[in-house]
This record gives C-alpha cells, sequence and structure tokens, in this order.
C-alpha cells in the first residue's frame, strides 16, 4: 500500500471511490511543439503516440451513453492529433460541452490556419497554458520565444472574441516555475489581469495547478536531487479537506490508446483504472460499462499528495478559495 493510500484509509477507514463521472477526459496524443520541463506526460515534438480515429469513435460512443458534463481533450497539444477536428465535430454534433488544453504556440505553427476559427464556430470551451505572465519565467520553463508567441496567440483569440463575448471561455493556467506550491488562485488571477490587462490581452479566469511529481518534471528533481524534499513539502501541506473534491472521483481519462485512467496523472505513471466490467490489468474504453464502471476504487499513488497539498490541485485549478 503507497504512503497516500494509507493517509487516506487512517483518515477514513476506506480507500477513495468514485460517485459518478461527470467529467470525460481524453488525451489525444502525447506529440508537442514544445517540450516544456514540468510536462508530467513528457510530451514533445518527438513523441509519435497519437490516438488513432477508431478509438475516437469508441470515445464518442461511450460519451453518447454517458452524457459527461464536459468532455476535456488534452495532450500533448491536441491540435496536432489530425483528427481532432473529426472528434471535436462528433463530440459538439452529439450536444456535449467540449474544451480543449491548448499551448497557445501550436495555434500559430505551419497547418493551424483556421484553428482558431475551428474553435470559434464548434463553440469549444479552450484552456490555455501560460505558466506565468513574466517572460522569463515562460522561456525558462517552455523554451526561448515562448511567451512572445503565447502573447500573440493570445491577441488572435481575443480578436475573434474568446476571452471577451459569452460563449467563448479562454481559461489559464499557471504551473510554478519550480518545486514550491502555486500562490492563491484569487491573488494570482489579479496579478494576470493586470500584467496582461496592460498587455491588451483579456481572459475568463486563471486555474493554478500544482506540478506534480510526474514524467519530465520528476526527472527534473530527480536530477536536482530535490525528489525527497519536494515530496516532503506535499506531504506536510496534505489538507484533508480537499479529498471530497478531488477530480478522480467524478471523471475518468482516455489515453491515446484507448486505455481508462482515474487522471491524467495517473497516465503519466502508468497506473489503470480498475473497472469493475473489465479483466485484471485491462481498462480500455471499448470495454467500458457505463453502468457499472462509473462506481469504482480509485488507483492511487504516493503522486496523488500533489493534489491534496494546500488548496489543492486539479486540472479544474485549485479545490479551495
Amino acid at each position: 500500500m503507497n504512503p497516500f493510500e494509507t493517509r487516506i484509509r487512517q483518515l477514513t477507514g476506506t480507500g477513495l471511490s468514485t460517485r459518478d463521472v461527470r467529467v470525460l477526459q481524453v488525451n489525444v496524443g502525447l506529440r508537442c511543439n514544445q517540450r516544456c520541463t514540468h510536462c508530467h506526460v513528457k510530451a514533445s515534438p518527438r513523441r509519435t503516440e497519437l490516438m488513432d480515429r477508431r478509438t475516437m469513435r469508441e470515445v464518442v460512443a461511450v460519451a453518447r451513453k454517458m452524457r459527461p458534463h464536459l468532455v476535456d481533450i488534452t495532450g500533448g497539444a491536441p491540435e496536432l492529433n489530425p483528427d481532432l477536428r473529426w472528434l471535436v465535430t462528433a463530440l459538439r454534433g452529439d450536444g456535449h460541452p467540449v474544451q480543449v488544453r491548448t499551448n497557445l504556440t501550436v495555434l500559430l505553427e505551419p497547418g493551424m490556419d483556421g484553428m482558431m476559427r475551428f474553435y470559434k464556430r464548434s463553440g469549444v470551451k479552450l484552456v490555455a497554458s501560460l505558466p506565468c505572465y513574466l517572460r522569463p519565467e515562460v522561456d525558462n520553463v517552455r523554451g526561448r520565444g515562448v511567451f512572445k508567441r503565447s502573447l500573440e496567440a493570445l491577441r488572435r483569440l481575443n480578436a475573434l472574441g474568446y476571452g471577451r463575448e459569452p460563449g467563448l471561455v479562454l481559461d489559464l493556467v499557471f504551473n510554478p516555475e519550480k518545486d514550491f506550491l502555486p500562490a492563491p488562485q484569487a491573488g494570482l488571477e489579479r496579478e494576470y489581469r493586470e500584467a496582461l490587462g496592460r498587455l491588451g490581452i483579456s481572459f475568463n479566469g486563471l486555474l493554478t495547478i500544482t506540478n506534480m511529481p510526474a514524467g519530465r518534471f520528476l526527472g527534473q528533481l530527480r536530477r536536482k536531487g530535490r525528489e525527497r524534499a519536494y515530496m516532503r513539502l506535499l506531504k506536510s501541506a496534505f489538507n484533508p479537506a480537499t479529498l471530497d473534491k478531488l477530480m478522480c472521483l467524478s471523471q475518468i481519462d482516455v489515453g491515446w490508446d484507448g486505455t481508462v485512467y482515474d487522471c491524467d496523472f495517473n497516465l503519466a505513471r502508468g497506473l489503470p483504472a480498475r473497472l469493475p466490467s473489465g479483466p485484471a490489468g485491462r481498462a480500455t474504453i471499448a470495454g467500458y460499462d457505463v453502468d457499472r464502471d462509473a462506481r469504482r476504487a480509485v488507483v492511487t499513488g504516493e503522486h496523488c499528495f500533489g493534489c491534496t497539498a494546500g488548496a489543492g490541485s486539479s486540472c479544474g485549478g485549485a479545490l479551495q478559495g
């Protein structure tokens, strides 16, 4: 039993269990035009893993039965999957609310002409990564020139109405540059609004996400000999008030190959969900039973302390104000 599971059982007497599925998260691939230092899935331009059309059809079929409150598409850079438009169109055609997590700069890459307008026509909500409102911090995490290109993408999205018009939601995401917890979300959002407002850029909300000890960030911690110190920080900041709000209680995450996880961080750590309807060790969207698999025990690991530290963390931002 891992330390997080032990802590939870000491507090509650049982492990974590799902209630229902409100969010269907879909990781459509690990290819990305950037190679960020904190990426939990180690996305990069060299990755070739992409969800194929057959798996996407299985996702659409499950969504049709499940009727989730939100389909959350992530990556890598989702736009680099050539079938993304097909998936979005199919989901929106069935009436599902859809959001796409974009790194912004991919929207300026060759071959991306019209992607922003496609998002607008489709009524897609955008969640855009911008790990800071200062150039040095962003370029240090994401690469030289990324801050400038990110601002250009934001200006183009604003010009289309994103972050300004009703129904065209544009949220930003903050990740700490290094191994510390995010500042309070509300205060940091005010700082973003002031800094980006001076540049004429608008957005709807800011989501703060703790850097998880997984993927490239975990490798960075180990190279610097900081893994134990970071885990001590997360464990010492454990907040039991976050437990009822953890995202794993109400979502599934579908990996690029169709494997089902309780969250995208479990995907990064190679920990598939335990589906009641499936054979041991085999959890796929093709075999997902909407009725039986919505209620299940959550698979945990030591990295889960990242979601319960301080104000808590999820793909939707902080869990407490």
